[in-house]
């Protein structure tokens, strides 16, 4: 059993985090986790990348991945871990999360330029691949932190905190929401793929009668712990974890620094023991 502290959610430059999988590794390390799971935006493409760094300085590198759902017209996130990187199924399904996903981008693009902002996709694509550098290769994504990264160079918002309340958080001038795959479908896809499902940052949904549906369906884990759960949030989902029996993981959702701020929380900010990685691991491992 691995002894110490797991932060189970950050991001790369294999989505939109500003660090590479390895430096992301490098970091957990260094703020003395035992464990790290890079759990990037509809994509697995930094996975190997942090296994083999993990190996290499001797920290536990956990495979995962954050899937972007939508359940009446808002955005559910589901975290899945130890899902078969190598199962074809699973990747062509993430290449489609892809589409849909560069379908939205491109959706929020056309949305500013009708505001007057002067900006193409293109200079969105230019950002990420600037950020990634050699990492990441195919299967990256592209989301809404590239678009505010734009949207502060252009001088249009000083901050990306002002970038997503003005423009591309829910109920922004340029925020757009297209079908995307259901939660309850997301769970079936994990499961299939040999993955463990969690619910991640329920507090930020105000939906709970949709956490206990998520559950009535098989979802197998809460993210209890996480950097925008105040003291109130985590402790109302850890009774819902343990009234139904259910893996309570946590992180920091930690994407690097943009413009100086840290997003969402500094990694290891936000962890949990990191014997749950026993409860994470499919049966057959």
């Amino acid at each position: 059993m691995v002894v110490g502290r797991a932060d189970l959610h950050a991001h790369t430059t294999a989505s939109d985090g500003t660090m590479s999988p390895a430096a992301v590794v490098a970091r957990a390390k260094a703020a003395g986790l035992a464990a790290v799971a890079i759990t990037d935006h509809d994509t697995m493409a930094g996975v190997e990348e942090a296994i083999a760094e993990g190996q290499k300085i001797g920290i536990i590198v956990v495979p995962g991945i954050e899937l972007s759902t939508v359940a009446d017209g808002r955005d559910i996130h589901i975290l899945a871990y130890y899902a078969n990187g190598q199962d074809e199924v699973w990747q062509e399904r993430l290449a489609g999360l892809r589409t849909t996903r560069g379908r939205r981008n491109e959706m929020i693009v056309n949305r500013l330029v009708e505001l007057g902002v002067s900006i193409s996709m293109q200079e969105v694509e230019q950002i990420a691949a600037e950020q990634a550098g050699a990492s990441s290769g195919k299967g990256k994504t592209i989301g809404r932190p590239h678009i505010a990264e734009l949207l502060i160079r252009k001088g249009v918002v000083a901050t990306m905190s002002e970038a997503f309340d003005r423009y591309l958080a829910e109920g922004g001038a340029a925020y757009v929401n297209p079908p995307r795959l259901h939660p309850f479908e997301a769970i079936e896809w994990i499961r299939e793929a040999g993955g463990t499902s969690s619910i991640a940052h329920p507090g930020l949904y105000n939906r709970d009668d949709l956490v206990e549906q998520l559950i009535s369906k098989g979802i197998q884990g809460i993210e209890v712990y996480h950097s925008d759960h105040g003291p109130e949030e985590e402790e109302r989902y850890r009774q819902i974890a343990e009234r139904h029996g259910l893996i309570m993981t946590g992180g920091s959702d930690f994407h690097g620094e943009r413009q100086g701020e840290v997003f969402h929380g500094e990694l290891g900010s936000r962890t949990v023991d990191a014997a749950v990685l026993e409860q994470l691991k499919p049966d057959s491992e």
